[in-house]
């Protein structure tokens, strides 16, 4: 504890300066103590403003048109993609196929890769803890092919149990997916020893980064992964823009997962042939506003730098899973050992997670409360739901204490106290 109040205390970066670049956080007499940011973050000034700039000087069909502003446009949209990659350390542009969302992301490996190199015997093993976007689209490619999805287990500290999953890779596996941190837990699993592993059997490896890539500092080449999803709104960039990383050499060999549009090279009667990568993935009008967002939320996060931004979050989501155990009214489901990162799950005893999202809404603090699009590690959790609070770089030590007097006012409205 002593170690998390001294880095609240004296946080690495100006937390004050960057909650000024945050219009919202300063939006009426009570403001919001927004402590959602797992589901969507806040977009800083500087983001607003450099997509405003592009629809106000920029905006034109990318790729397509001829003229001065098309290639302006195109230019903006390229320069995101080279950005995307240095940002990810991957090894060439082409690399980079955006996507609205790590869910279209994720979905498209399912598809493009999944249904091409599966059949029946073969194997998918998946983690107990993964999101819905990386859980449903294997069951439906496994009920397709005759493959069989197969989860790995977690441990009592609420981590992945490293021994079970290597129980259940073998031979027969062909493709590991898996988050790179719970959306829910906070787990981290460790992306380059999982690669490892799938890769000795021959099975590729795909990590979902939604909830990994805006706290950590990624580097793929480093990580070994085939594919990476992310999502562009969790990472303080506009809705509608997502990355799949790829492997070119995977990539090159695989079919689209959309057509039309920009996609296409030549068409005939009754056949087609593909633009080249990344642009065989990209059918029809691209959000290039969008992906000029992320390119602007990239070169924010990373002027701050993410050894401080790890280093603050960890310590926010230690600094909450500590106060609401020591209340002695509340389950946390979040580990006390190994990796974990800037969000805490947790249920007040006797309350219902939606009643207590709603009541602490009225003292003006926002959480989630639900199953997270995580209902199979709820049901292994034998709950039903639960709330999360899940933090960012504007967040602070004084907002966790509001929030935990928020439970207590949670608790004395439903008559839970003497």
């Amino acid at each position: 504890m002593r170690d998390v109040l001294e880095t609240l205390n004296n946080p690495p970066y100006d937390v004050q300066k960057i909650r000024e670049d945050f219009d919202f956080l300063k939006v009426g007499e009570s403001p919001t103590i927004y402590l959602d940011n797992g589901a969507t973050t806040q977009r800083p000034r500087q983001v607003l403003e450099r997509v405003s700039e592009y629809y106000k000087s920029e905006n034109a069909n990318p790729l397509r048109g001829t003229y001065h502003l098309a290639a302006a446009s195109t230019e903006a949209y390229e320069q995101a993609r080279k950005r995307v990659a240095k940002f990810i350390n991957a090894r060439t542009k082409q690399e980079i196929i955006f996507t609205r969302n790590a869910s279209e992301a994720l979905n498209l490996v399912a598809y493009s890769y999944g249904f091409e190199h599966l059949e029946e015997g073969d194997e998918v093993l998946i983690t107990r803890m993964e999101h819905h976007s990386n859980s449903v689209p294997w069951q439906f490619v496994c009920q397709k092919t005759g493959a069989k999805l197969v989860y790995a287990e977690l441990d009592g500290d609420f981590q992945l149990d490293m021994d079970d999953f290597a129980s259940k890779l073998s031979e027969k596996t062909k493709i590991v997916s898996f988050t790179g941190t719970s959306n829910v837990l906070s787990s981290e699993p460790d992306v380059k020893k999982i690669s490892e592993m799938a890769h000795s059997v021959g099975a590729i490896a795909i990590c979902d980064g939604a909830q990994m890539v805006p706290h950590h500092k990624v580097d793929v080449q480093d990580l070994g992964c085939d594919f990476l999803a992310l999502s562009g709104h969790k990472m303080y960039a506009p809705f509608g823009i997502g990355v799949l990383y790829g492997k070119r050499d995977i990539l090159q060999h695989m079919q689209p997962f959309m057509y039309g549009g920009e996609m296409i090279e030549y068409v005939q009667d009754f056949s087609a042939s593909y633009a080249p990568l990344p642009y065989k993935f990209e059918a029809g009008t691209q959000n290039v506003g969008g992906a000029v967002g992320l390119h602007a939320a990239i070169d924010y996060v990373e002027a701050i730098g993410f050894d401080k931004i790890s280093a603050y979050e960890q310590a926010l989501g230690e600094y909450c899973a500590i106060k609401l155990r020591e209340l002695g009214t509340c389950n946390v489901f979040h580990p006390t050992k190994g990796p974990r990162g800037a969000a805490v799950a947790f249920n007040v005893c006797g309350v219902h997670p939606h009643d207590v999202a709603s009541i602490l809404d009225y003292k003006h603090v926002a959480i989630r409360a639900g199953h997270h699009c995580a209902q199979q590690l709820h049901r292994g959790l034998d709950i039903e739901s639960s709330c999360r609070a899940s933090f960012g770089i504007y967040n602070t030590k004084e907002e966790i204490d509001a929030f935990i007097d928020g439970i207590n006012f949670v608790r004395e409205t439903m008559g839970l106290t003497k």
